[in-house]
């Protein structure tokens, strides 16, 4: 380690346009074991709120190094400019967000198509506010957009068509008033000279240990970074994109991250993760060859076996974590094996193993996954608890939660068609949450609330089956026994079988046609838990 003595580093007052502009033209650097920029709109405006405040926004930490580092060439869509290749360089270490802001917002130039970007900020000289911006043309004389302050003369071309115009003269002051203070704005930067990469890492984990939270994908890419090795890229552009063709791509970072700390010894947990950084580029390099290989084995499971389109439909993401370090383990299996893993993904789905996944649970499911795959035992026993046929009465359907994703799944076991037109369902489409009009009231909210019947219980997961939204608008607000006769009577002797599709069986169709809901409810709830139990090989 360098001699901390050494490095005696000493703080200089910068202006924040110098330092932006220093970001902008690439003598500032942003290293890529730096987080992505990750502020939202409101963020950007009470950055600037700040600034016309005069309020304090907090030092920057630099790091003047001769190391050649791999680095970001634009933040949220903006370019930097081309820079030669000569070092020592500036790598921005702490304030990579807020000189994010001001850069961003100041050198934007507007494209079309890009009305909505967060660079399109505008200070609003009648409220004294910041805003973003919805069109490229010109705004109202009272607002300003900040891409003006790099040049003077536009600044103040600005101005003198405020001071021209009726009533314009406090705003023209108010304009003269911002663009001298932000001018003039400064903050507080270190420069630490002369340390290497392994000395920078755990002091830029230490920066960032509080403000916006950064995640254990964050801490480890700095903790293990180097000219070699990228922990995010690797995520991404290896393992990420090696399931991406069976839309496996959306799997989070961390759920990989596990795998790989398995892959190199460890464990699923953040203690295990956090031994990442002692390990060499080589080790990182063989565990992610494996990791790699253990995801393209898991998701095709998940896709072949369990028939699920996507990652999005898996209730819980350590499922995924699991089964890929099974297949890390055990490449090959057998049909028995096959058999195991189809009926524990299905008991943990049923009884929300993973709703609260311990490290102590992670350390004696590792234990019982090695056990399983050295054949040491024929079962994967993890102590789940059958649950009742009042999970489908009581849970309600909200999209993207485990409870939901699980009447998904079951539907996509049972292949399932339009109660309307009889055709199969696109299952990649009606299982994307943001088609929420895919999932159908079987028993519609406006005649159940007419009926006195709360939210909580017209939204349980048992008045719900997939449909077509053209389906559902042609269903609308119609009782059961309005629309259901009229898909029988179009559907003929097809009809039975949509139904057996959609897991609703001759009782429950026959509470449906008498509008009898709390009948209907407690019927089809056994329909789905008799036939969850069958994939879980639990006894009904």
């Amino acid at each position: 380690m360098t001699d901390i003595k050494a490095r005696d580093p000493k703080p200089d007052i910068d202006r924040v346009e110098e330092l932006a502009q220093r970001v902008f033209e690439g003598d500032i650097l942003l290293p890529k074991f730096q987080r992505d920029f990750v502020w939202n709109k409101s963020q950007v405006l009470a950055l600037f709120d700040s600034i016309a405040k005069n309020y304090p926004i907090g030092s920057i930490l630099l790091w003047l190094s001769k190391q050649k580092l791999r680095s970001e060439t634009n933040i949220a869509g903006l370019p930097f400019k081309d820079r030669a290749e000569e070092y020592p360089v500036n790598y921005l270490l702490d304030g990579q967000q807020r000189l994010s802001c001001i850069c961003g917002a100041i050198y934007w130039s507007p494209i079309e198509g890009e009305e909505d970007s967060i660079w399109n900020v505008a200070y609003d000289l009648k409220s004294k506010k910041f805003l973003h911006l919805q069109a490229l043309d010109e705004p109202p004389l009272h607002q300003i957009r900040l891409n003006k302050l790099p040049d003077a003369s536009a600044f103040f071309t600005h101005v003198a068509a405020l001071e021209a115009s009726d009533g314009g003269a406090e705003q023209a002051a108010e304009a003269k008033r911002f663009f001298n203070l932000f001018k003039s704005y400064s903050v507080a930067s270190v420069t630490l000279h002369d340390m290497p990469i392994e000395d920078v890492a755990p002091i830029f984990e230490r920066i960032n240990s509080t403000g916006t939270k950064l995640t254990i994908v964050d801490l480890m890419r700095a903790a293990t970074w180097s000219a070699e090795f990228d922990l995010v890229d690797t995520i991404d552009e290896k393992v990420l994109e090696a399931v991406a063709e069976k839309g496996f791509d959306s799997i989070d970072r961390k759920a990989v991250l596990r795998v790989l700390s398995s892959a190199s010894g460890f464990s699923f947990s953040t203690s295990g993760i956090d031994r990442l950084r002692n390990c060499s580029v080589d080790e990182l390099k063989i565990a992610t060859d494996d990791t790699v290989s253990a995801f393209k084995l898991a998701t095709d499971f998940l896709h072949d076996q369990l028939h699920l389109p996507n990652a999005k439909i898996v209730p819980y993401v350590n499922q995924i974590v699991v089964l890929a370090e099974f297949f890390r383990l055990k490449p090959t299996i057998s049909a028995a094996e096959t058999a195991v893993l189809k009926r524990w993904f299905w008991r943990t789905t049923l009884s929300n193993y993973f709703s609260g996944w311990s490290s102590g649970q992670m350390d004696a499911d590792l234990e019982a996954l090695k056990e399983f795959a050295d054949g040491q035992t024929e079962t994967l026993e993890i102590g789940t608890s059958k649950p009742t046929a009042n999970i489908w009465k009581n849970r309600t359907f909200r999209a993207n939660t485990s409870a939901s994703k699980l009447l998904g799944l079951l539907l996509t076991q049972s292949s399932p068609a339009d109660l309307v037109t009889g055709q199969h369902i696109k299952l990649s489409k009606a299982l994307a949450w943001q088609n929420n009009r895919e999932y159908h009231h079987i028993f519609p909210k406006a005649f159940l609330a007419g009926q006195g019947f709360k939210p909580s219980q017209f939204n349980s997961l048992a008045n719900f089956a997939l449909l077509s939204s053209s389906s559902n608008k042609l269903i609308s607000d119609r009782r059961p026994s309005d629309y259901l006769p009229e898909c029988a009577q179009k559907l003929g002797d097809q009809f039975e079988a949509v139904l057996r599709s959609n897991i609703i069986s001759e009782a429950a169709y026959e509470f449906a046609l008498q509008d009898d809901y709390e009948g209907f409810r407690d019927q089809r709830a056994q329909d789905l838990h008799s036939f969850a139990l069958q994939l879980s090989d639990w006894d009904n």
